[in-house]
């Protein structure tokens, strides 16, 4: 039973390990390309019309989003919300006297 324990616990955190490594590998792919499309334009026009910009805010919404999955950074369904909710439905099921029982 300790051993099954110790490897979930395992591979939650292998699981973990691969969703930050996912965001840092976004994260560093967003800056490198935003970085050569800033130059492209700089390069092309000048700063005459920012086009790069759409990219950078297109691309930035996404990485935001990411980094709210992969840090819980959502205050009202992040994981400790759920357990707290699962948690308190499991205490009001085993309090509650059914018919059924």
């Amino acid at each position: 039973m300790e051993f099954n324990k110790d490897e979930n616990k395992y591979l939650r955190a292998r699981e973990r390990v691969d969703e930050l490594k996912k965001f840092y590998g976004n994260l560093t792919a967003y800056v490198l390309v935003i970085t050569g499309l800033a130059i492209l334009n700089y390069y092309t026009n000048g700063w005459n019309y920012m086009w790069f910009l759409w990219a950078a805010f297109g691309w930035g919404i996404g990485i935001v989003f990411h980094a709210v999955g992969t840090f819980n950074l959502n205050p009202f369904f992040g994981k400790d919300w759920e357990e707290r909710k699962i948690k308190e439905y499991m205490e009001k099921d085993k309090n509650e006297p059914t018919k059924w029982r």
